[in-house]
């Protein structure tokens, strides 16, 4: 018989999930079974000033491509509960209160994936703005400390959890203007690790998805020469497509990686190889 991923069951929490890396995760967990909870700190109902979001923010809400409820309704279309959830991740209140709701209304946590991010602090170091600086900790690295942290006592009490943090290559190659950013995700890539080794005897795993270049909006946000050097650094010569970040996060979130914890799975197109 052929090897399938099987989510039935299962309840997902997805950060960030208002589109691009997000949005693929929530819906790719949704067919494979699982009920969804979408947090993101932009809902298309609410209308809240973004500025202090950072210009993604701001320009994702003047195009419309702010989708958290879109793909609630749209995972509940093919069959499965979900449920779309304003939540800041940094905010230990809002956290913790969007984890009880889950487990409330959907009886568990299960699988938790921390997509929530920020990227758009470029700068080479000696004009590394403080503030933004901390924004990105507090988002990137505490954010994901916070969600974690929630919903850990639900996982160690079913004897059954699967966390995936969204890493990146900037993390294990650094990243040029991109001092904050590539310091966040390596810290994810050793909180990853410690949660791997605590959650084990409780039948947690614990993994990061280590990407590339990948086609979201942000992506596309970006300059386009600068792209394209960074896609030609890839063996495949592209960019990789938000669902290939969701396929892996599928089987790390299924029982067919049970044996699988501690580790940082690169989803980027042999960026990290010597390709030329």
């Amino acid at each position: 018989m052929p090897l399938e991923i099987d989510l039935s069951g299962r309840v997902a929490l997805v950060t960030g999930g208002s589109r691009g890396l997000g949005r693929a995760d929530a819906l790719t967990l949704a067919r494979a079974g699982a009920d969804v909870v979408i947090a993101d700190i932009q809902v298309e109902s609410d209308d809240s000033d973004v500025a202090e979001w950072g210009p993604l923010a701001q320009v994702a809400k003047a195009q419309g491509i702010v989708y958290t409820e879109a793909t609630a309704l749209e995972i509940q279309e093919f069959g499965r509960r979900a449920t779309a959830i304003k939540c800041d991740v940094t905010d230990r209140e809002q956290v913790d209160a969007t984890v009880a709701r889950a487990v409330e209304e959907f009886g568990s946590v299960d699988i938790l994936v921390n997509n929530a991010g920020t990227l758009d602090h470029a700068a080479q170091f000696h004009n590394q703005s403080p503030d933004l600086w901390q924004r990105d900790l507090d988002v990137n690295l505490t954010g994901a400390f916070n969600c974690s942290q929630a919903v850990w006592p639900h996982m160690r009490e079913r004897g059954w959890g699967r966390i995936v943090n969204m890493a990146s290559v900037a993390g294990t190659l650094g990243g040029f203007g991109q001092a904050s950013y590539s310091t966040t995700k390596a810290g994810l890539l050793g909180l990853t690790k410690t949660l791997a080794m605590e959650g084990g005897r409780h039948g947690i795993t614990c993994n990061a998805i280590v990407p590339g270049v990948i086609g979201t909006e942000a992506f596309h946000f970006a300059n386009a020469e600068l792209n394209e050097r960074i896609v030609n650094r890839t063996v495949f010569k592209r960019a990789g497509d938000p669902q290939d970040v969701a396929n892996a996060i599928a089987f790390l979130s299924s029982d067919l990686a049970a044996y699988i914890t501690g580790v940082g799975l690169n989803v980027s197109g042999g960026i990290e190889l010597f390709a030329f």
